[in-house]
């Protein structure tokens, strides 16, 4: 059981999260909060995992998230907001959410976010990662989430499903082996083309190989087959 805590200050918003989780058996909210105070009482008392927060509310600060990202490092910090610039979010980022998503993401967008996000991967949807693209940020940015916190480049979710687009996957198929929604295959697919600076699922080949998540043999035999 996953264990969430909705921050909004928005009663509309916290019924419509609420209602979300409610729909998956693995997904239980502990508490929903208004403010800073109130969601420091909460982490006081109860057992968290997740904490999905709309930061730029009124009574929320980065400054209490960033706090508790330091004093408790096995939290997680989902962001949920509206239509930001792409310099706000990577503030976020830099001051402790390790994933960013909309609130006009469809159900599964905001369930597979929580997931992945529990689980130690970083989620980005697609719409965030296209603010970011607009707005020329350096992806570099989006690697820095505190100075103190050794940060992963590429995820483990994100090399599972490198491995899988190496050995010729579909997205469809790569979804029923991770036991993911298609869409948010193609969310990681974009985030690591975002993350590799690489346009093509070629190059993503290139980087399992170079990295060996796969075996160069691999395409060698494929290519001799192809020559026979």
């Amino acid at each position: 059981m996953i264990n969430v805590v909705i921050a909004d200050d928005n009663f509309l918003v916290r019924a419509g999260l609420r209602s979300v989780l409610t729909q998956c058996d693995d997904y239980q909210t502990v508490a929903e909060v208004t403010n800073d105070a109130e969601l420091n009482d909460a982490l006081a008392v109860f057992s968290v995992d997740v904490v999905l927060m709309d930061y730029t509310a009124p009574g929320f600060t980065l400054n209490n998230v960033n706090r508790w990202f330091k004093r408790a490092p096995q939290l997680r910090w989902l962001a949920i907001t509206g239509n930001e610039s792409g310099s706000v979010m990577v503030g976020a980022l830099r001051g402790g959410f390790q994933s960013y998503i909309r609130k006009d993401c469809d159900f599964h967008e905001i369930i597979d976010s929580i997931k992945e996000t529990y689980n130690g991967s970083r989620f980005f949807c697609g719409k965030v990662l296209d603010q970011i693209r607009r707005e020329n940020i350096n992806v570099e940015d989006l690697q820095i989430l505190e100075a103190d916190c050794n940060a992963v480049v590429i995820s483990d979710r994100e090399l599972e499903v490198i491995r899988y687009i190496a050995e010729g996957y579909t997205n469809g198929e790569i979804a029923d082996c991770l036991y993911l929604s298609q869409h948010t295959v193609n969310t990681h697919r974009k985030n690591i083309m975002q993350k590799l600076g690489v346009n093509n699922t070629a190059s993503i080949v290139m980087y399992a190989v170079k990295t060996k998540l796969v075996s160069p043999n691999k395409f060698l035999f494929s290519a001799d087959s192809a020559l026979s």
